[in-house]
């Protein structure tokens, strides 16, 4: 089983980028997105060529912000949207879909904001997040992938001096909140098996940084460690392009 996730930075725009030829070059069983700016109507014309997919998708509140969409070639016993919490399910970020061995969740984790005007929130979002996944967890393996909006350490993140504390996604209240999730027995798929390799997920479009590789991997898929032994290969993907953030991935024998 190919599972893919990717922040689109918008599924319109992504859409008018070759998005459908890419997805079929891609050939994934299952693909989460991330950042799809839209609503569920729009998302399902944008996506109306995509064949062989159920499309599932959680939508903000907000029209044209954050949102979380799941294509699946295997229908899910059911799909949850959200955690169960007001505060955090207005804007969209969590869609949850039930297969018989596992959970598989796609999320758009807050990002903490110009002048880190939103790391409070961050903070109890990753808290109550991390329960959420922990309730998950007990009841069967959990496939967690999405933009989780943070660079777990330095070898994540091609400037880390000058980001630390200072930038949105490199603030050591967000490594903490990260940590959390590996101590609670999620696996960081990618450096389990890449533990020494520099590799990046999203660029900041100023200054040419995707052309010079001065990125950010802030895009994760983790599996409960009773499935990473069933991980076959953990992968990033640079060269594919139409948003800001590249495509990351797994390998799996389900």
């Amino acid at each position: 089983m190919k599972i893919i996730s990717w922040n689109v930075n918008g599924i319109r725009s992504v859409q008018s980028k070759g998005f459908a030829e890419t997805l079929a070059r891609l050939n994934a069983d299952c693909i989460l997105l991330q950042e799809t700016k839209a609503q569920a109507d729009q998302i399902n014309k944008a996506l109306e060529e995509i064949d062989s997919y159920h499309i599932y998708s959680n939508c903000a509140e907000r029209k044209g912000y954050s949102g979380v969409t799941i294509l699946s070639r295997t229908a899910p016993m059911q799909i949850i949207n959200d955690i169960g919490i007001n505060e955090h399910d207005r804007e969209g970020r969590v869609i949850v879909a039930e297969f018989e061995h596992f959970f598989l969740l796609d999320v758009y984790v807050p990002n903490s904001g110009e002048e880190l005007a939103r790391l409070d929130y961050r903070q109890s979002w990753d808290l109550e997040f991390l329960a959420y996944c922990q309730q998950l967890q007990s009841k069967k393996p959990l496939i967690a992938c999405g933009d989780f909006n943070v660079a777990h350490r330095e070898i994540d993140i091609a400037r880390p001096k000058p980001n630390y504390n200072k930038s949105s996604g490199y603030t050591q209240v967000e490594i903490d909140g990260f940590s959390r999730f590996l101590d609670a027995g999620l696996v960081d798929t990618f450096r389990h098996f890449h533990p020494d390799t520099v590799a990046y997920s999203w660029w900041s479009f100023r200054a040419g940084a995707r052309a010079k590789n001065v990125g950010w991997r802030i895009d994760y898929v983790l599996t409960s460690k009773a499935l990473i032994g069933k991980v076959k290969r953990a992968f990033v993907l640079p060269d594919i392009t139409g948003s800001d953030h590249c495509p990351v991935g797994i390998d799996i024998d389900l």
